[in-house]
C-alpha cells in the first residue's frame, strides 16, 4: 500500500453506521470525457450546450486529472482504481476479472477470466469490424448460449461463458497449470490480422495456448453468423487481493452503474451495487432511490466514452448535454461533495482512450474559487486545482466532506 493511501487510512474519520450518511459524497463519472478540438476548434465537452454543468462551474474549483502518470494512456480499470484513490500501478488489475464480477461470474482458485468480444472476421483472417456492428445484447446471449453448448471444454480445460452487453461476453477457464499472464488476443484496430495470445511470462504457456485452441473453435462454431463469427480476448486476469473503500476510508459507498464491467470495479472494492437500469434517466432516478442508505456514491456514464470510441463528434456530445439535462435531479439532492469527471480522455478525433489529462470539477461549501463560467478542458487546464494525480482526489472528496482528521499535532 502506498505511502498516501496509508496516510488517507490513518486520517479517516470512521462515524457510527447510524451517523455515516450525514455527509453525502457523489463521484459522477462520465466515462472518457476528456476531447480534443476539432475542425471547430473546440472539444465535445466545450461545444456541447450545458448550462447546468456551466452554473455549477462557476462555483466550483476546477482542474485536471493525471489518471496513472504522464504520457501513460490509461485503460478504464486503472482509470477507476485512480479516482477511488488506489494507486494504479500498484494494483494492476484485469479487465477480464472486473467484467467477471460484474455479470456476477464466480472464479474459484486458479481460474482464469478475460474479457470477450464478438467480432467479424473476413476469409483471409482480417478483422473487419472489432465490435461485430455492436450486435443487441438479445443477439449476444444467442451467441453465448450456442458457444456454450458446442464448447464445454478445450484442452481439458473448462470452459464457462457469460453474456455481457451487446457484443461483449466473458469467458472462464478452469483447469491446472493455468496463469493470468497472456497478452491480449486483440489487434486492437480494424482491417489487421488477428492477434494471437501469447504468454507474458513463462507461466503463461499453456494458458496461451488455449486461448488460441479457444478462439480458433469459436470460429468453427460461429461460422455461419453473418456479423459475430469470431471473437477477441483481453484482459486475462485472476482474482486479486485489494482492499476495500470501506476499509481504508470508513465510507459506506454504492455503485451506479449500467455496465458490468463497472460493477465489477465496483464489488472488488467492496461498494454495494444498485439496480440502476439501462438508461440515463434511470441511473439518476436510481441515485434519489437510494440516497438515504449511503454516503459515497459512484454514478457511472458510459456513452460518452462509446461514442468517443466511435470517432462520432457529435454523439459524444449529445451525450454531455444529456447528462447536463439530468443534472438537476442530482443537484437537488444536495450532496456535501460533488465532483465530475471521467476515468481517462476519449477524444473521438482518436477513436480511443489517450493519454491526456482529465477535466474535473469539485464543488462543496468549502471551495476556494469560481474562476470560471464554464466546464471544458480549457477553464479546467487554468482552475485552481491545477493538475493533480488522479488518486489525490479521493483525498480531496474526504477532505470537503470534513471526514479526515488533522495531520501532526
Amino acid at each position: 500500500m502506498s505511502a498516501r493511501m496509508e496516510l488517507l487510512e490513518k486520517l479517516a474519520l470512521r462515524p457510527a453506521p447510524d451517523a455515516c450518511k450525514d455527509r453525502k459524497m457523489v463521484l459522477l463519472v462520465m466515462d472518457g470525457i476528456g476531447g480534443l478540438p476539432d475542425k471547430s476548434g473546440r472539444t465535445e465537452l466545450e461545444a456541447a450546450q450545458k448550462p447546468n454543468l456551466d452554473k455549477l462551474a462557476s462555483r466550483s474549483d476546477l482542474g485536471v486529472l493525471e489518471m496513472v502518470d504522464v504520457g501513460i494512456t490509461p485503460g478504464s480499470g486503472p482509470g477507476h482504481l485512480s479516482l477511488f484513490g488506489y494507486d494504479p500501478l500498484e494494483y494492476a488489475i484485469g479487465r477480464g476479472i472486473l467484467e467477471a464480477l460484474g455479470v456476477g461470474a464466480v472464479l474459484g482458485p486458479g481460474d482464469v477470466c478475460a474479457r470477450g468480444n464478438f467480432c467479424t472476421r473476413d476469409a483471409g483472417g482480417v478483422i473487419t469490424d472489432r465490435r461485430a456492428g455492436r450486435i443487441p445484447t438479445a443477439e449476444s446471449g444467442r451467441i453465448v448460449r450456442k458457444l456454450s453448448e458446442a464448447i464445454p471444454a478445450i484442452d481439458g480445460v473448462r470452459v464457462t461463458f457469460h453474456a455481457g452487453l451487446e457484443h461483449r461476453f466473458v469467458v472462464i477457464f478452469s483447469g491446472p497449470g493455468l496463469s493470468e499472464h497472456v497478452a491480449d488476443a486483440d489487434p486492437q484496430k480494424e482491417g489487421l490480422p488477428m492477434k494471437w495470445a501469447a504468454p507474458s511470462a513463462p507461466d503463461g504457456e499453456r494458458t496461451a495456448a488455449v486461448t488460441n485452441a479457444f478462439i480458433r473453435r469459436v470460429s468453427e462454431v460461429l461460422g455461419d453468423e453473418p456479423k459475430a463469427n469470431a471473437c477477441l480476448l483481453r484482459g486475462f486476469s485472476s482474482a486479486p487481493d485489494i482492499p476495500t473503500l470501506g476499509k481504508l476510508y470508513g465510507v459506506s459507498p454504492v455503485a451506479i452503474a449500467t455496465y458490468p464491467m463497472y460493477k465489477g470495479l465496483s464489488r472488488l472494492v467492496g461498494m454495494d451495487v444498485a439496480e440502476a437500469g439501462t438508461t440515463l434517466d434511470e441511473l439518476f432516478e436510481t441515485l434519489g432511490r437510494v440516497w438515504d442508505r449511503y454516503d459515497y456514491f459512484y454514478v457511472h456514464v458510459k456513452y460518452t466514452d462509446s461514442r468517443g470510441e466511435d470517432g462520432n463528434y457529435d454523439a459524444k456530445k449529445k451525450v454531455v448535454e444529456q447528462v447536463d439535462s439530468l443534472l438537476p435531479k442530482l443537484t437537488a439532492l444536495n450532496p456535501d461533495v460533488l465532483a465530475i469527471t471521467g476515468d481517462h480522455s476519449t477524444p473521438s478525433v482518436m477513436s480511443g482512450h489517450s493519454w491526456h489529462t482529465v477535466p474535473v470539477l469539485l464543488a462543496s461549501p468549502y471551495t476556494r474559487f469560481g474562476m470560471s463560467s464554464t466546464f471544458g478542458e480549457r477553464s479546467c487546464v487554468l482552475g485552481s486545482l491545477g493538475k493533480i494525480p488522479g488518486p489525490s482526489l479521493m483525498g480531496l472528496m474526504l477532505a470537503h466532506a470534513g471526514r479526515l482528521a488533522k495531520y501532526g499535532a
